[in-house]
């Protein structure tokens, strides 16, 4: 089953919280071949894209990605979490808001939203 331990909080999910919903989430991907995927805050981007460096490197880009054997594009998002300052403060302002512009424009935002 896909579901985090008790411990609540905003704390990162175990590794082995993660492999259980990996499953989950590939089954996903072969069923909606999404053409945009949208990772939100640094474990999402190292999972999707395979960054593990600065947020400023990635956020209000896009990028390609292979998720599960499917490509698509990937506009990342930081974690809008309450003790992150990093979306309020530059330069984040500006790439969250390049990235929002990205997501707003790109072809399968557009024909979500028709």
């Amino acid at each position: 089953m896909c579901v985090r331990d008790s411990g609540g909080g905003d704390r990162r999910p175990a590794p082995d919280e993660i492999d259980n919903c990996r499953g989950y989430l590939r089954e996903e991907v072969a069923i909606l071949r999404p053409t945009l995927v949208i990772p939100v805050g640094t474990m999402a981007i190292a999972e999707v894209l395979g960054h593990t460096g600065r947020l400023t490197e990635v956020i209000g880009t896009t990028a390609r990605a292979n998720v599960f054997g499917t490509q698509m594009d990937a506009i990342a998002l930081p974690h809008p979490s309450g003790a992150s300052t990093w979306h309020r403060t530059e330069p984040g302002i500006g790439l969250l808001a390049d990235a929002l512009r990205l997501i707003a424009d790109h072809p399968s935002m557009r024909r979500a939203l028709q």
